[in-house]
């Protein structure tokens, strides 16, 4: 496993989540958990740490998977990225958004969802154009 590809990856994972959640879609993310106007403009440490720990081990497990799938060309990493993006992370994300704490549960599933389908695409590409 190439672990400077594993680094890069994480690093434009976890950076697409700050930008995607306080720049891109802030307000649509604050109208998904009925906050709007209600965000703190500075979050807690664990509101960057949690994601940032969780996107490492999916860069990982992602980055294993390619090695052990002997994912070579773009199109396969993509069509990884999609699979593995659709089937686990954004379903697993509507999921979790369907529950009562939720007030916008499809809003947030499209806005959270979308996050993890390009972060996880963008891992899966730089992993395999960085593959060792």
């Amino acid at each position: 496993m190439n672990w400077t590809s594993v680094l890069i990856a994480f690093l434009l994972y976890f950076f697409l989540g700050g930008l995607w959640f306080t720049l891109l879609f802030k307000k649509a993310y604050a109208q998904s958990l009925g906050k709007v106007g209600q965000l703190p403009e500075k979050p807690a440490p664990i509101f960057i740490v949690g994601p940032a720990l969780c996107s490492f081990v999916i860069t990982i497990a992602t980055s294993v998977l390619i090695y052990a799938l002997d994912i070579s060309t773009i199109s396969s990493a993509i069509e990884f990225a999609m699979i593995v993006g659709i089937g686990y992370l954004v379903a697993n994300t509507v999921n979790i958004a369907i529950n009562p704490n939720i007030p916008n549960p499809i809003l947030y599933g499209i806005i959270s969802g979308t996050y993890h389908l390009t972060g996880i695409t963008i891992v899966c590409v730089v992993l395999v154009l960085m593959k060792a």
